[in-house]
């Protein structure tokens, strides 16, 4: 099939793009990678009626480093993350995440920005986000806000983004030392959907105590989510086979999942407390390694 027709417009800098944001409103739609957009567009289930490629705006893609985190630019394609020795050495998760992204190809035009305004409530990225408590930058004609990641995804498909909002720049907070991190996702075939996956932090100090913890959770539910209660349960512990098991117990308790074609609620369920546990063990034990080290 073929979209719908379309107004197009190519702008080279970011304000440019923000002013033509402002002055379509709701009818336009931002094209960065297209890996989502294109697909929805050729079969009529998304019929934008202006398309804003920000394609050519340069400045929007980078990766750097500041002193709250990796500041990567909302054009910066998947690809370029996954080879990047800065990501590789700074976040462990987001490396290892990155991939579970679809193909080769597709990380080869898909964008950093462009995944988390999306928002599939089976993408890697919102959830990596989520665990790591990391922000968007959005602009538009009015200025700029940071969202964070708990505020940006609110349900399948759907963001607190403003219509006249682009995601300029995302921040994935540096994790401090002790940290072990783990990215584990089930698909159907290599390169799919997840079904479910999670992403899982862990902090010890040393004594081996975790001081902190994180675990976000993909497939669950209807937004990537945080397993809070099963956070909660690990701070203070050591983190054997008895505290992991009951964090996955806890993490599956707080999910709502949905069904279709792929699973039911009550497989993605199970399966987001197993590799929760699974996980979990993973983190603890590169934490631990590094904290030896």
């Amino acid at each position: 099939m073929k979209p719908a027709a379309f107004a197009y417009f190519d702008p080279t800098t970011t304000a440019e793009a923000v002013e033509l944001l402002g002055a379509l409103g709701d009818e336009a739609k931002v094209l960065a990678g297209g890996q989502s957009l294109v697909p929805m567009m050729n079969m009529r289930l998304a019929k934008p009626e202006a398309i804003v490629d920000i394609n050519r705006v340069k400045e929007l893609a980078y990766i750097k480093e500041a002193d709250d985190g990796l500041l990567i630019g909302a054009l910066t394609r998947q690809r370029a993350v996954e080879r990047s020795s800065i990501v590789k050495k700074r976040s462990s998760l987001l490396a290892e995440a990155i991939l579970s992204v679809g193909h080769l190809p597709i990380r080869s035009r898909g964008t950093i920005g462009g995944s988390l305004a999306h928002a599939d409530p089976a993408a890697e990225l919102p959830a990596v986000l989520l665990a790591l408590d990391g922000w968007v930058q959005a602009s538009s004609t009015r200025g700029t806000r940071r969202i964070p990641a708990a505020e940006l995804f609110i349900g399948p498909l759907l963001t607190s983004l403003q219509p006249d909002e682009l995601i300029t720049e995302v921040c994935f907070p540096l994790l401090p030392p002790g940290t072990g991190t783990a990215f584990l996702e089930v698909t159907r075939r290599h390169g799919d959907f997840a079904v479910v996956g999670v992403a899982a932090c862990v902090t010890l100090d040393q004594q081996s105590a975790c001081t902190r913890a994180s675990i976000a959770l993909l497939g669950a539910g209807e937004t990537q989510v945080r397993a809070t209660q099963a956070e909660e349960l690990l701070i203070g512990s050591r983190l054997d086979e008895r505290a992991i098991t009951a964090a996955g117990a806890a993490a599956m308790a707080g999910l709502d999942p949905v069904g279709d074609v792929h699973a039911s609620p009550e497989y993605r369920k199970q399966v987001a407390g197993v590799l929760t546990q699974r996980a979990l063990a993973l983190a603890w034990g590169r934490a631990r390694r590094r904290s030896e080290q």
